[in-house]
This record gives structure tokens, C-alpha cells and sequence, in this order.
């Protein structure tokens, strides 16, 4: 009897696409089978081994970046934002919990001064890179292997004419993907335990080591600051007087004449592009001889230069808002016999005028 054998080996995989940089998907079933072939007695014969068999484990792994440098603010400045990216390198679709420190109280960052207020995490919903009030997720949900989301830090600057950086810095982990509805539990890692052939494991990967942070623990951190570069604009009022009429020549060629109706403008600009005065409170004291007519202050008319072409929106004296979208309020105090008009914000784009009348006593 004399035979001959050769032994080959097939090997199978249940994903079908090809990987990423992040590597074959997790729980991705890789088996093999040797087969060997013989002949005895010039009959060919074959018998295969048993299937060895094992899941691929998960590398757990993430990196968080800025986008874009440090913001620019202003003191007092509500709703400043920060941008970073958040990448999943894992090879498998994972959520990711948020969080954040500040680094002032810490003393971490030279320059450091202050701490913001109101501090929120919110993810981008719609991949534009720019937060609006329809981004409201705070953790990220169900992200894709090699997929990357943008999260913004969106916080209040305090009044404090002291500010200067304030550095905050963002930190990301790893957590369980699998249900859309809820943010997954923090991952474990079984990197010092034997592996398991039927069991996805989970292994850190991140290498980010640093301040504050370690290398194989399933966090990434990335840190930005909200920076004070400007502390004062270019600021003007200018007002104007118009008599527009009098008791005896009416609306023709009116004189500043007892009982003549004076019209009061003012303009108010900020010339400074690309910051914005916030807060801006003008006031105007009812001038002595004069009475203040009742419900003549209006806001948001046509000016030329300092000069009132039209009135804007009237308000009542009691106090109203020109529009909900500006935030622009105004009233008279008959009391301290004032005209107040308070600006939110004033940017360099649009100039602000107000107007009201007063009678010569």
C-alpha cells in the first residue's frame, strides 16, 4: 500500500465589505478548515478538520480634535461657542458620552483668568457645523465606524472686566452602541483577561495620553478657550432736533416757538466689525422748558446721518419691544423724566434709531 497527502486550509469570514481604517467590524465571524487530500492504493480520498472558529474583537478607540481655534468673545457675550470633532476609530458603531472641565479653578493653562457660565454640550444634528436651537442631543447616538460628529460647547461669558482666556476642554468615552434610543453604558475593558473565542472583547486602543488623561482607558479629550479680544468699540450716539410744528404756522415752516412739538433723534452705531456691543442702554433726559408727549418714543425708524427720516415702531411709555426676534425694549419714566431704550446687541451692520417728542413749555 502506498498513498501520498497534502493538507490546504479555507478560511471564511461573515462580513462582506470591505474594512475601514478602523479594521474588520466587531462580532465579525472568522473560521477556518484544513482539508487534507490522499491518495491510497491510486484512490483519491479527502477528510477536513473541524471548523476553528473565534469573533473579532472590539478596538475601542476615538479621537477628539478643535474645530476651528479659540472663539473670540466679548465680555458679558451670551451663547459663545466652542467646536470640536469627535471620531469613532473603533471598529464597530458606538455611542459616546460628553463632558467637559474647565481648566481656571485648576490653574492648568497659563493665561487662564476665569471660568464660563452656563456650560452645555450639544451635538450637531444635521452635519452644517454650525449650532442652532435645533441641536439639542447631548451625548452622540449610534455612531458608525470611521464616522465623525461635531459637538459644540455652548456658554455665557460673565460681566467681569478682569477676563481673559478662559479654557474649557471636552472629553468624550467610549460607551456601548445598539440602541438608538438611549445612550449606552461606558465600555469595560477585558484587555487583561485571556481571550475568548465566542465573545467580542473589548480592548482600549487610545493613545492620547496627556494632562488629565491616560492611554488605554476609552477617553479622548481635546481643549479650546473662549479668548477676550476686544474690550471696547467704536461707539457714537449722535442726536438731532426737528421742530415739526407750532401753534401758529402749523406744519409750514414751524418755529421752536412755545407750544411748538420738537422731535428728538437718536443714532446710535457701533463701527467696529465683527464684535459686537452687547447691552447697550441709551437714555435721554426730557430737557427743562419741555414736556414730554405721551406715547411718542418709537424705535427702528430710517436715519440719514444723525437725522430721523422716519418713525419706527411705537412703543408705550409703560415699556414694549419692537420686535421679539431683536429684543429691543423701550420706555419713558415720568418720574425721572427719562427716555430709555435698551439694544441687546449691537452689531456694526445695522445702526439703531429712536425718536420721540417733546413740547416747548
Amino acid at each position: 500500500m502506498a498513498g501520498t497527502a497534502a493538507i490546504v486550509s479555507f478560511g471564511t469570514a461573515s462580513a462582506q465589505t470591505a474594512p475601514g481604517p478602523a479594521g474588520t467590524a466587531a462580532g465579525t465571524t472568522i473560521s477556518n478548515t484544513a482539508l487534507a487530500s490522499y491518495t491510497v492504493n491510486g484512490v483519491q480520498q479527502t477528510t477536513s478538520s473541524n471548523a476553528a472558529t473565534f469573533l473579532v474583537d472590539l478596538k475601542a478607540n476615538l479621537t477628539v480634535a478643535p474645530l476651528g481655534g479659540n472663539t473670540p468673545v466679548t465680555i458679558g457675550e451670551s451663547g459663545a461657542v466652542l467646536k470640536f470633532t469627535v471620531t469613532n476609530n473603533t471598529n464597530g458603531t458606538q455611542d459616546f458620552l460628553l463632558t467637559h472641565v474647565q481648566s481656571f479653578l485648576g490653574g492648568i493653562f497659563a493665561g487662564d483668568n476665569f471660568n464660563v457660565d452656563n456650560v452645555r454640550i450639544i451635538v450637531d444634528s444635521n452635519g452644517d457645523n454650525e449650532y442652532t436651537a435645533a441641536d439639542t442631543a447631548t451625548y452622540i447616538n449610534e455612531l458608525g465606524a470611521d464616522q465623525t460628529k461635531t459637538v459644540f460647547i455652548v456658554a455665557d461669558v460673565p460681566a467681569n472686566q478682569a477676563a481673559a482666556l478662559a479654557s474649557v476642554t471636552l472629553i468624550a468615552q467610549i460607551a456601548q452602541g445598539g440602541d438608538p434610543l438611549k445612550a449606552g453604558d461606558p465600555l469595560v475593558s477585558n484587555a487583561l483577561t485571556a481571550n475568548r473565542d465566542g465573545v467580542v472583547d473589548v480592548v482600549f486602543a487610545d493613545n492620547d495620553s496627556g494632562f488629565g488623561d491616560a492611554a488605554l482607558n476609552g477617553y479622548g479629550r481635546s481643549t479650546l478657550a473662549y479668548e477676550i479680544t476686544t474690550r471696547n468699540v467704536d461707539l457714537t450716539i449722535v442726536k438731532s432736533s426737528t421742530v415739526v410744528s407750532d401753534p401758529i404756522n402749523l406744519l409750514v415752516t414751524p418755529k421752536a416757538i412755545p407750544g411748538a412739538v420738537v422731535r428728538y433723534c437718536l443714532v446710535v452705531r457701533n463701527a467696529t466689525v465683527a464684535t459686537p456691543a452687547r447691552n447697550v442702554n441709551l437714555t435721554d433726559l426730557i430737557p427743562t422748558n419741555t414736556t414730554y408727549e405721551a406715547g411718542s418714543l418709537s424705535v427702528g425708524g430710517v436715519a440719514v446721518g444723525g437725522e430721523c427720516l422716519t418713525d419706527g415702531v411705537t412703543l408705550t411709555d409703560a415699556g414694549g419691544t419692537v420686535l421679539p426676534v431683536s429684543g429691543i425694549t423701550g420706555s419713558y419714566d415720568g418720574t425721572a423724566k427719562q427716555v430709555k431704550v435698551t439694544i441687546p446687541t449691537l452689531t456694526s451692520l445695522l445702526p439703531v434709531a429712536a425718536s420721540f417728542r417733546v413740547k416747548i413749555n
